[in-house]
């Protein structure tokens, strides 16, 4: 299945790992805060000291391993943003597409904010479910974190690694 391929499973595990770290850090820093993930770990953006955030990555990675999933799932997530600037657009512009005339246009509003609406609270519940089935993995195998380096000010980089189980061969 794709999304087992090595690097995107890589990606969703750190995902999974960003946004609990995310969620562990909330309780702490009431400021701005954001990630971004990839096969190798994972960016955090916001002004948290790199004690801090040593602490909720081990935390995180604690309370994932133990089965948390849910705190794979955040509502700050880029899936999220996603499904509203997709659902919504497409939903509105349905009663309008092949309407030439301003009048027809015209008609065709009152539809188009209805489905607009629609599409709002179908992405509200839609992002959330994309996350937990695609973007995020939260079964993190053996990932480990390896090291946390601040790249700057308000800047941290989260580096993980996932031990791969060697596959013995016989020889016969």
């Amino acid at each position: 299945m794709l999304l087992h391929l090595p690097l995107i499973l890589e990606t969703r595990r750190n995902h999974a790992l960003e946004h609990a770290t995310l969620h562990m850090l909330a309780h702490t820093h009431p400021g701005p805060l954001a990630g971004h993930s990839n096969p190798s770990g994972y960016l955090i953006f916001g002004n948290v000291d790199t004690e801090a955030l040593q602490a909720a990555a081990e935390e995180a990675l604690r309370r994932l391993k133990a089965g948390e999933r849910h705190l794979a799932i955040h509502p700050g997530c880029g899936t999220n943003l996603v499904s509203h600037l997709t659902l919504i657009p497409m939903l509105a512009w349905l009663p309008l597409r092949g309407r030439k005339t301003l009048g027809g246009r015209l008609a065709g509003l009152p539809l188009a904010f209805l489905l607009a609406a629609l599409g709002f609270a179908l992405a509200h519940r839609l992002g959330p479910v994309l996350q937990q089935h695609i973007t995020t993995e939260p079964d993190l195998g053996d990932l480990e974190i390896v090291a946390i380096h601040r790249l700057g000010p308000s800047v941290h980089l989260v580096i993980t690694r996932n031990h791969a189980h060697p596959v013995s061969m016989r020889h016969g």
